[in-house]
């Protein structure tokens, strides 16, 4: 399509839009784009050409319909908060789901019901008067739809399994612009495909999760000088192979005021007081901690306390590595990359998935990973400034990367994976991509939800 033909193409478009919907429509240039624009990951360039600011259901589906219509890329934004920039499609138009965050909670059942643009902070904040908890990841920024959609590992996983073993039901605008519901008894392969394949198969306008009763936990961060780290490591991967799966536990490597790298321990109880503390003090005994600050504390404070490390606006980028096992040679591969770091914003943090998580039978969703490992996030994270261009921190995170492959099983973790790597992609899916891929043929033949994780498409679905 030549450069006037886009134009017009927009400017009908946006025309259609304000005809019908609810919410606004805001177009490149105009007075609430930059807003519009605004998403946590600062280093992202892309410049949509319009934004659908939906109120309702009802926008999303004229929004698909209307970008089908004139040929406009699609891509949608939820909390806003993927580091890869993927609710962002250049010259694209931009279904932006953050006025709809409405969350409703069911007490007798311990279902809370969440519209598709709510985050981890709003549902928890309305579950936890309930005595009730979701399944979320770390920071309460995070949408919770895009999130559960691509795996979610979180402080619950070896308790309650990943956000999405957690996902009830789900309310979906499809590529054809029909309004659809699916659970485990109807629209059945379209659940299967939701739990793990990301955005692939259409719009999430609205889901319901199973909540949890737990109402306070154990928690906080522990810190260790780094030169314990070798060892501080290699601890808490035992004290953590015989823990029962209330115990969950960050870990990995932050900076110390003053710019150095210290390693860190970030545990959470959610079972009886006693036994929490018996294991907050082995962890303790590791070393000798220079930060101790473990506390009863709220679900809610939990999210707050990782928000402060990573605000909006700064410029990041971001690799995995899925490790079967903390042996010595990737504690090794781990130090290294602590050590050598470019930022002091820049750090490591590893998820052990475990207990509840591993039960599910790998073909019960589309995620495809289902034994035993540290899920490794290598975040590479710089201040926005004239002459940085963050190549030097992007190198640093590629080779802490590739440092670790040796010691990872093939793949990685879909809602981390760039939109790039197909290889890993398809790896990331193993046995499962066959059925994702004719699922992907089936919901979305003309390949409208593409800026979603990078499934890699098969030709031939006999």
């Amino acid at each position: 399509m030549s450069a006037t033909n886009a134009i017009r193409s927009e400017s009908d478009a946006a025309r259609q839009l304000r005809a019908v919907m609810k919410g606004k429509v805001v177009r490149w240039g105009g007075d609430g784009y930059a807003r519009a624009r605004e998403i946590w990951n600062g280093a992202v360039r892309s410049q949509p050409a319009l934004f659908a600011l939906c109120k309702n259901s009802d926008d999303v589906q004229s929004a698909v319909r209307c970008a089908r219509k004139h040929n406009i890329p699609l891509s949608v934004r939820g909390g806003g908060h993927d580091w890869a920039g993927r609710a962002l499609r250049h010259d694209g138009l931009v279904i932006d789901l953050s006025h709809i965050r409405r969350v409703d909670i069911d007490p007798d059942t311990s279902v809370a019901t969440i519209q598709g643009g709510a985050t981890a902070a709003d549902v928890i904040s309305a579950s936890a008067p309930h005595g009730l908890v979701a399944t979320t990841g770390n920071c309460g920024t995070v949408g919770i739809a895009g999130l559960t959609l691509g795996g979610g590992y979180g402080p619950l996983t070896p308790r309650c399994g990943l956000a999405l073993d957690n996902l009830l039901s789900a309310e979906v605008v499809l590529a054809d612009g029909r309004l659809v519901d699916c659970d485990d008894r109807e629209n059945t392969d379209l659940f299967w495909a939701l739990r793990g394949g990301g955005g692939n198969f259409g719009v999430v306008t609205s889901l319901r999760v199973q909540l949890h009763p737990v109402r306070e936990f154990l928690a906080g961060m522990i810190m260790f000088s780094w030169s314990d780290a070798e060892s501080v490591l290699h601890g808490y991967s035992q004290v953590i192979a015989s823990a029962p799966d209330e115990l969950s536990v960050l870990a990995g490597v932050l900076s110390a005021p003053d710019g150095g790298p210290l390693v860190f321990l970030a545990p959470m109880w959610s079972g009886e007081g006693k036994q929490g503390e018996e294991f907050m003090a082995k962890l303790r005994r590791l070393s000798k901690p220079i930060v101790d600050q473990i506390a009863p504390m709220t679900y809610l404070d939990w999210l707050h306390m990782f928000e402060s490390a990573a605000p909006a606006g700064r410029h990041y980028t971001a690799q995995t590595r899925s490790l079967a096992a903390l042996t010595p040679e990737a504690i090794s591969a781990l130090i290294d990359g602590g050590q050598l770091r470019t930022s002091p914003f820049s750090g490591i943090i590893m998820h052990h998935f475990r207990g509840a998580a591993t039960r599910v039978p790998v073909a019960a969703t589309a995620f495809g990973l289902r034994e035993e490992h540290f899920m490794a996030e290598v975040i590479a994270a710089w201040e926005p400034a004239p002459q940085e261009d963050g190549r030097v921190h992007q190198q640093w995170a590629q080779t802490v990367a590739q440092n670790l492959e040796p010691h990872a099983l093939p793949g990685g973790y879909p809602n981390m994976l760039g939109p790039d790597e197909h290889k890993r992609t398809a790896r990331a899916y193993g046995e499962n991509l066959g059925r994702l891929q004719r699922l992907k043929h089936l919901f979305d033949p003309d390949g409208v939800f593409t800026s979603a994780t990078s499934l890699p498409l098969q030709r031939n679905y006999a």
